[in-house]
């Protein structure tokens, strides 16, 4: 194991979370995958311009060098003119704004007095205008976590980039959908002590934006950037994490590769095999200068003090785990589902775990077992639940009824039809008597076959018991 400590190990790490609002100056829906088919396809090839200091970035000169074109896709439904910067931007988002405050108070940061948009030189296709607009919301935050308080050094909103859908040698297409939409950049403090820590503040960074019920869902809409160098050895900046599992590996593997090098500080790409490749040089402050055509928003104490600061999820689960005595595997999977148990809890009134159960695992075993390519739906589960709150169904028929829903099959539910009590002892007790040398469990199979999922498990085996030691 590496002495990260021995070897002057230095990390930061840059959290970037898209938001689930519209589009950042503009009216367009945030369609990150629209389906829409492809209305319209613009080529443009872009070049390096000065910055607020009258000097070109070298990383935005080493894309120009390059001498690609870019095509990009778009459909009206997700894309306009403001994308293209061919129309002048509309108002700032005001929720994305609500948004960025609210992470910005739980990180304990300083709020601007006024958000001043900028805009970023980037010439590598990913922005067709050419560059990125940005806007500082705090800075000088912190956050803890279970090797210390890490300091958060700024919080950004921002515009996200187009999706690179396919590259050539010298073309490079982009879709438009994910174009424009709000996107939160966080920034730490280069003092993370281990590839496990930078994973662990990941993680709670990525929960705690979650928390405010806006993150867009599903692979790459929380991506990380890692900035680590090891003593005597520049800055390299990490770009294309998309699952911060990934982080420990991969960090450890550019750690070995430091190690056998010294060269420039640079970008580099996080490829699929846990290793890196140089992507370009370390981008300068001459890459920024200021949006005239975005006014200054000023952040009043009216607007702070309407700030909801939201329950965080890892507190949302400890509170559903007390409120239902849920296990918490159970509990922190209800909560990052964003499963309606409420609904069903009350509506339905049943043990909790039984639906819980129900909820979460009934769902795995049915694709383990029969590789169902369907999730059960919500409507099925209220079928399940309607039959076991009139006790029509016992719980053992749970996974057969819902196998036959999501396989789009009307359940046969005279299969599971409730029995009485008298009747089932009756059959327990004539079938011991029958069979006095099997055990209860080699009986339990035939009694359980017998009557399906019309009895329960527990009671049977109970009767069983009672018969085969008379």
């Amino acid at each position: 194991m590496l002495d990260y400590k021995k070897l002057g190990f230095k990390c930061g790490l840059e959290v970037h979370v898209q938001l689930d609002t519209k589009k950042l100056f503009c009216q367009c829906p945030s369609l990150v995958n629209d389906p829409s088919p492809v209305n319209f396809i613009i080529t443009r090839n872009l070049r390096a311009t000065e910055g607020e200091a009258g000097e070109k970035d070298v990383a935005a000169e080493f894309e120009e060098a390059k001498k690609k074109t870019f095509l990009y896709e778009g459909t009206e439904t997700s894309s306009c003119l403001v994308d293209f910067d061919d129309e002048p931007p509309h108002t700032i988002n005001k929720e994305a704004i609500e948004v960025a405050l609210q992470v910005a108070s739980i990180l304990n940061m300083k709020i601007v007095p006024e958000i001043l948009v900028m805009r970023k030189i980037v010439i590598d296709g990913s922005m067709p205008s050419g560059f990125q607009r940005t806007a500082l919301i705090g800075r000088d935050g912190f956050i803890a976590t279970s090797k210390g308080k890490i300091n958060i050094q700024t919080l950004y909103l921002e515009e996200e980039a187009a999706k690179k859908i396919l590259e050539a040698e010298e073309i490079i297409t982009y879709r438009l959908d994910r174009l424009g939409i709000p996107l939160l950049e966080i920034a730490t403090s280069p003092d993370l002590q281990d590839p496990e820590h930078v994973k662990e503040t990941a993680s709670l960074i990525g929960m705690i934006v979650k928390s405010t019920g806006k993150a867009k869902p599903g692979i790459g809409s929380i991506r990380q950037d890692v900035n680590i160098s090891i003593r005597e050895h520049p800055r390299v900046e990490l770009k294309g994490f998309q699952d911060f599992r990934s982080i420990p590996k991969v960090l450890d593997i550019e750690i070995e590769r430091q190690q056998k090098t010294k060269e420039k500080s640079h970008v580099r790409k996080v490829e699929p095999n846990f290793t890196t490749s140089f992507l370009r040089p370390m981008p300068s402050s001459a890459r920024l200068y200021p949006e005239t055509d975005i006014p200054n928003t000023e952040i009043t104490k009216q607007l702070l003090n309407s700030i909801k600061i939201p329950e965080l999820i890892t507190d949302r689960a400890i509170n559903f785990e007390k409120k239902y005595n849920l296990p918490p595997q159970y509990a922190q999977e209800i909560i990052k589902k964003n499963i309606p148990f409420d609904y069903y809890a009350e509506k339905y009134c049943l043990e909790p775990r039984l639906i819980a159960n129900t909820l979460i695992e009934v769902p795995k075993e049915l694709k383990a077992r029969f590789n169902t390519k369907q999730e059960p739906k919500q409507q099925h589960f209220e079928f399940i639940f309607d039959l076991l709150a009139k006790k029509q169904i016992q719980k053992d028929a749970i996974m057969e009824i819902l196998k036959d829903l999501v396989e789009n099959r009307k359940p046969d539910l005279s299969k599971y039809g409730t029995v009485s009590l008298e009747d089932l002892e009756m059959f327990i007790k004539e079938l011991a008597q029958k069979n006095p040398g099997v055990s209860s469990g080699g009986l339990m199979g035939d009694i359980m076959k017998k009557y399906r999922g019309s009895v329960d498990g527990k009671l049977v085996m109970k009767i069983l018991n009672k018969y085969k030691k008379a």
